[in-house]
């Protein structure tokens, strides 16, 4: 593999130039919660995803290549189940009986949250009162009160 598709560091979106970027590199959620991977870029020329420790990468973030170069993190639809509240303390509800599980969920609005698309946990939702549906959509969880803490790499969303 040409050692200058390396990519060991990560910059947050909104922090790096466009002109840098060589090339995108599109991505559901849980190929985006990696620290070292082999991967294709968009076009399909392989490279390394290397980092120090593991990271969250989300839409916008730039790897950055050996070469300087800079390829653009998508963040690629995939199936969720949304869950939708009677109101905020509903949705707190929904939101703690997810959170029980360890499951990731993405908080839409006051009443709605997003999880990974999982039959028996849209049925549970479903007997707690939520109305679901399924969606196609990049998947951007909340990070949790360490996320930051543990990648050294925050997001205004995170």
């Amino acid at each position: 593999m040409d050692t200058s598709r390396h990519a060991a560091h990560v910059i947050a979106a909104g922090e790096w130039l466009s002109t840098l970027e060589s090339g995108t590199v599109t991505l559901v959620y849980a190929d985006r919660c990696r620290r070292r991977v082999r991967l294709l870029d968009d076009a399909g020329a392989p490279f390394l995803l290397d980092l120090a420790r593991p990271a969250r990468l989300a839409d916008g973030d730039g790897l950055v290549l050996a070469d300087g170069s800079i390829i653009r993190v998508v963040a690629k639809p995939e199936p969720l189940v949304e869950a939708v509240a009677t109101d905020a303390k509903h949705l707190a509800r929904l939101a703690w009986h997810v959170g029980n599980r360890h499951v990731a969920a993405q908080v839409v609005d006051e009443r709605c949250l997003r999880i990974i698309h999982d039959a028996v946990l849209e049925q549970m939702l479903r007997g707690l009162g939520a109305e679901t549906r399924t969606v196609t959509a990049p998947f951007h969880p909340e990070g949790g009160a360490y996320a930051s803490l543990a990648t050294g790499h925050h997001h205004g969303h995170d």
